[in-house]
């Protein structure tokens, strides 16, 4: 079946909270310990593409989707983005979550970001494969930074490096003006390997 990594939409938001939901309820990957409404989701949605790009994975319906957010406020660190990946159960080991984030990584350089980082919950071997099979390098482990379900969980960081800049380098740009420029990359089509 073909499958199609877009930009997402308010339209999806329903979808996407199907896809966390669970994820919320059932594992210590998230921290949240409620799942959001779909009009929480909505407004999560809007409120990234403000600035970031939020993709997912279209197959008919969405079975997966990547963003990225703020790493932290003070300006010495507007070059480096936060990024996750989340996939239907249906859908994981399928190479969805490696797609969802080439194409994210695409976008994240057109912006002008240089590093991207992420945090994985302990214990992830599929999400700690991922990122090492993407090159992301483990920095570091917080330990017993979150509680959920009567147990402490450490969380590990990876960076990724996406590209070189200038220095000094210029500011990001926030997605509207990507968008408006064309130089957005093309939503990629036949994204993922079906095993």
């Amino acid at each position: 079946m073909q499958s199609t990594i877009r930009l997402a939409n308010r339209e999806d938001a329903a979808a996407i909270q199907s896809i966390y939901a669970p994820i919320v309820t059932e594992t210590a990957i998230s921290f949240e310990l409620e799942p959001p409404s779909v009009e929480e989701m909505r407004r999560r949605i809007e409120t990234t593409l403000q600035t970031y790009p939020w993709l997912v994975c279209d197959e008919r319906e969405v079975i997966g989707y990547a963003y990225g957010g703020l790493f932290r406020s003070r300006a010495a660190y507007q070059w480096t983005v936060e990024v996750s990946v989340y996939v239907h159960a249906d859908h994981r080991g399928k190479a969805v979550a490696r797609a969802l984030y080439a194409s994210l990584f695409d976008w994240l350089k057109v912006q002008g970001y240089a590093t991207a980082v992420a945090g994985v919950v302990l214990p992830s071997p599929a999400s700690m494969a991922l990122h090492k099979s993407l090159g992301f390098q483990q920095v570091g482990v917080f330990h017993r930074v979150g509680n959920k379900f009567g147990a402490w969980h450490d969380v590990v960081w990876w960076e990724l490096p996406l590209q070189e800049l200038p220095d000094p380098a210029p500011a990001p740009r926030a997605l509207p003006e990507v968008v408006k420029s064309g130089e957005w990359p093309a939503p990629v089509t036949g994204a993922y390997s079906r095993k």
